[in-house]
């Protein structure tokens, strides 16, 4: 069997598909240590685990079936699915602003397959059109994908990687920045991108999504839909991050990158301002700032990159009769916080 047919299957779980002669599309039926499971086989992204096969079952939901607990798989048939978003040429126009996304490994875009149940990932401009053709009505965008991690490996030096990008696009004209990024660690990035990427000239903005575009209640396009208004269009260059509003689709918030936490993981309206309100809401005709005091938009190209990074900081938790060893011992540990 080619690799091909295998699509984003590796280590473990890559094994066990060739050693049972399944491929990714068949219809399959899998006898494990829990009871005998029925579906589709169906693909897994570049980052995800190689511990779990993905199974569409037949009342239409995705389980992962642990490989640890596979006694035997039979492949009863195969219909291979069109797995890639239709690309439709950008319309670029000279006359709406310029917005950069970088890609960092989540997925703030994607198309249902209807008849597989697949959700295809869109991340090149064309297939963004696809998949959010109003994107074209807001803004002309260009991708680059800088990495391919769950949201929780991000740290240092992917911050440090992101505030040198931004540097760059922002040296090279950009009239705003979007960043897609998962949300479990949305708001660290986001505060650590506004302390190295200092006074930036244009918008910033953190887009994520809290469901999937499978789910009838997904908020990814719109979230992307305000994240780019923002970055194309808005009035506050500042690094922020975009998401649902209230728990409806009437507008998303702009929150300060050091002030924002996820707060529930499933709710679209998630991300709060913590101690402090939100800079501004946005909907899909525009920015409306709630502070009255934010950092303008400037025609310049002057930003204060500062990509270092000390990783001798710890956050430490005091009760009564804290013992002071623990503090000492984190000096003595060469801690300078």
């Amino acid at each position: 069997m080619t690799e091909d047919i295998f699509q984003g299957y590796k280590g473990d779980a890559l094994v066990i598909l060739k050693k049972f002669n399944v491929r990714v599309w068949g219809k399959a039926e899998i006898d494990t240590t829990r009871g005998l499971f029925k579906g589709t086989v169906l693909p897994r992204s570049e980052n995800d685990d190689d511990k779990h096969i993905v199974l569409k079952i037949d009342t239409g939901y995705n389980i992962g079936i642990d490989i640890s607990t596979i006694k035997g798989i039979i492949e009863t048939g195969y219909q291979k699915a069109n797995y890639k978003i239709p690309e439709k040429e950008f319309p670029y126009s000279k006359l709406k602003p310029s917005v950069k996304l970088f890609g960092t490994g989540g997925t703030i875009a994607s198309r249902l397959d209807y008849r597989t149940g697949a959700v295809i990932p869109a991340f090149s401009p064309g297939e963004l059109y696809g998949a959010v053709p109003e994107l074209a009505d807001v803004c002309n965008i260009n991708t680059e994908k800088l990495f391919a991690v769950f949201s929780e490996n991000m740290g240092p030096v992917q911050y440090m990687t992101l505030a040198k990008a931004i540097g760059k696009e922002i040296a090279n004209g950009i009239d705003g920045i979007m960043i897609g990024h998962g949300t479990d660690t949305l708001h660290h990035t986001a505060a650590a991108l506004s302390f190295m990427v200092q006074n930036p000239p244009v918008p910033i903005i953190l887009v994520g999504s809290q469901r999937s575009s499978d789910r009838p209640s997904s908020d990814a396009a719109l979230n992307l839909i305000h994240a780019s208004t923002a970055a194309a269009h808005g009035d506050i260059a500042e690094v922020m991050v975009c998401m649902f509003g209230p728990t409806s689709d009437e507008y998303g918030f702009l929150h300060r990158g050091t002030r924002v936490r996820k707060m529930h993981s499933s709710y679209r309206s998630t991300f709060r301002t913590i101690g402090d309100t939100p800079v501004a809401t946005v909907t899909r005709e525009g920015v409306v700032p709630i502070k009255k005091i934010y950092n303008p938009r400037r025609k310049d190209r002057n930003v204060k990159i500062m990509p270092f990074f000390n990783e001798k900081v710890t956050m430490l938790y005091y009760y009564p009769h804290i013992q002071p060893e623990i503090m000492t011992n984190l000096v003595d540990m060469g801690y300078k916080g």
